[in-house]
């Protein structure tokens, strides 16, 4: 019964490491995904910008002290910044339709969306701290904020970054061959 198995492991299928598309596909798909990504983060984004920019039309504003007044601007010009780079793919797409940059199209906008992410979580993170000085006149709300943006950090980065870690050291990393890595290699 041994000598039957002899070799028999030779037979059996390989796991499937990557996946089999072409550079043109991949480009396809990365945008896909993407987009999908951004449609998340660009309401959140844009909701956010527009209460902002109502609030100085508040009768309560008038009251705010010269630190308040100069975090709002920050918080506004911040949300700005971030609604720009998350909207960025819009233009980009624009520019480059026709021209079969593809994937260059997805790199380039994927930078401009991790900055994107990175002015919104500043963003949210300012505009809590006004409202908290606002709202509790307290010293604990730059505390609070704090907490808050760490948790965002931990969400947004760490936890991503630790699962990244743990399943990169159990996985074999997919063979560089005529396919090129999987899609979610950052280094494409």
């Amino acid at each position: 019964m041994a000598a039957t198995n002899i070799g028999h492991e030779d037979h059996l299928p390989r796991p499937r490491v990557g996946r089999r598309e072409s550079p043109e596909e991949r480009a396809d798909r990365r945008w896909s995904d993407l987009l999908q990504e951004v449609r998340v983060a660009q309401t959140g984004s844009q909701i956010l910008f527009g209460f902002l920019l109502s609030v100085v039309f508040m009768p309560r504003f008038a009251q705010l002290d010269g630190f308040d007044r100069g975090l709002y601007v920050a918080t506004v010009v911040l949300g700005a910044l971030a609604t720009g780079s998350l909207t960025s793919p819009v233009a980009y797409h624009r520019i480059f339709a026709g021209r079969r940059l593809k994937p260059q199209l997805v790199d380039a906008a994927a930078r401009l969306v991790a900055v994107g992410l990175v002015l919104l979580a500043l963003t949210i993170g300012s505009a809590l701290l006004l409202l908290l000085r606002v709202a509790t006149d307290s010293a604990i709300s730059g505390w609070i904020t704090a907490a808050v943006m760490l948790w965002f950090a931990s969400c947004w980065l760490l936890l991503p970054v630790g699962h990244l870690h743990r399943h990169n050291d159990r996985s074999p990393r997919p063979p560089d061959g005529p396919d090129g890595p999987d899609c979610d290699d950052p280094h494409p």
